[in-house]
């Protein structure tokens, strides 16, 4: 199993010095991925904890990038109806190039009803939103012809760079979550990593899958492991890769990069 860890992109802990601090102790450790989360715009009476401070995703990942060499670059997740479809598959063609194909892109629809508001989102369309966006990002890295050309509201263009599409990851609960991750994705990304949670959508995920003719599908399980209990956290991962999930990634609090460190050492070494 791959483990990943949150680096944290809001409130006191996402000052440069520190992001980037967390960043090269997590490669200097051994954890295969670094993910950030996403949020653009919090009302002050939900600020608790953030003090409404959070850093662009795509933009923190590209920072990163350039002060890591090795170690995958993730979000957990990226909110697709908050962003529009060619500007955005810009960023990510521009990431996964310049960081040597390092990007696992978590993607979801969002939730939060004061962020469609100040985005002038319709959030009763975010579901078709992120579909109609997963499906230009197939058609710019999957579907452009030998030429690179690729079409949007009727006008051809040359989407260049064209690497290697990124793996994606659907986030989310429920039937459509599922679907959607068969549909457009390389994996479900469920914020929950309990077994009992897990089994009965990671077999439908699964048998969605097979009956569309592909292969099985990555599952990355996001949550807390007890890193102070060394034995029960083995054993929940063992669990979860019994169950099917092929990447862990560890959610925790920190005030610094040391804080970080020790997570991240902790986690390396329960392999």
């Amino acid at each position: 199993m791959q483990l990943g860890a949150v680096v944290r992109t809001m409130g006191p802990a996402s000052t440069r010095e520190t992001v980037l601090g967390c960043a090269r102790a997590g490669e200097a450790a051994g954890l295969d991925d670094l993910f950030v989360v996403d949020h653009v715009a919090i009302p002050p009476d939900d600020a608790e904890g953030s003090g409404g401070r959070y850093l662009d995703p795509l933009a923190t990942l590209g920072v990163l990038a350039g002060a890591t060499a090795r170690i995958g670059l993730g979000t957990a997740v990226l909110i697709l109806p908050y962003r529009p479809a060619l500007p955005t598959a810009k960023q990510i063609a521009t990431l996964q190039e310049l960081s040597g194909g390092r990007l696992r892109l978590g993607v979801g629809v969002g939730w939060m009803a004061a962020e469609f508001r100040a985005l002038g989102v319709d959030r009763a369309r975010r579901g078709a939103i992120a579909d109609e966006t997963l499906a230009f990002l197939r058609r710019c890295f999957d579907g452009a012809g030998p030429d690179d050309v690729v079409e949007a509201n009727g006008q051809p263009f040359l989407f260049r760079p064209r690497p290697k599409a990124p793996p994606i990851y659907v986030g989310g609960a429920g039937p459509h979550a599922l679907a959607r991750a068969v549909r457009f994705g390389d994996g479900w990304m469920p914020m929950a990593a309990s077994v009992e949670k897990l089994r009965e959508p990671v077999a439908a995920l699964q048998r969605l899958a097979a009956e569309a003719g592909r292969k099985p599908l990555e599952v990355v399980a996001m949550g807390r492991l007890p890193l102070d209990d060394a034995p029960r956290a083995r054993d929940e991962l063992a669990s979860l890769a019994a169950l099917g999930v092929t990447r862990f990634v560890h959610a925790d609090r920190y005030d610094d990069e040391r804080g970080f460190a020790r997570c991240a050492e902790g986690l390396v070494a329960l392999r």
